[in-house]
């Protein structure tokens, strides 16, 4: 059974930074795409980014060159760096994976429960 577990939100000031992981268990990790989407209060849920299992790279036009999203194959882990943080970036931050190598954009996969970011002075 695929497990997704999502840690390092929290409460940071405008500015400010954060990492984000998700670890993966009771999977071939390694094989498939993963992403983060993100869900603020009363909003759809959006795409942030995304990284296929051979390193290639996706990211949401409101996130790209202040977020990294990276994957470590022997820790199974995804994360997701995040720079220079706004009061638009607070939502809850859900962990996707993907059951193809290659980045779908859809609800397709396992998700993780959600990690919230809150970003507020």
């Amino acid at each position: 059974q695929v497990q997704l577990v999502e840690s390092g939100g929290g409460l940071v000031e405008p500015g400010g930074s954060l990492r984000l992981s998700c670890a993966v268990s009771g999977s071939d990790f390694i094989y498939y795409a993963m992403g983060w989407y993100r869900q603020a209060p009363g909003k759809e849920r959006e795409f942030v980014a995304a990284i296929t299992s051979t390193g290639t790279k996706t990211y949401a036009d409101s996130v790209n060159g202040r977020f990294t999203i990276s994957r470590n194959g022997l820790e199974k882990t995804v994360r997701l760096r995040m720079n220079n943080l706004n009061p638009e970036d607070t939502a809850t931050y859900y962990c996707n994976h993907k059951l193809t190598p290659s980045w779908r954009a859809d609800d397709s996969g396992y998700w993780g429960q959600g990690t919230q970011v809150t970003v507020s002075s």
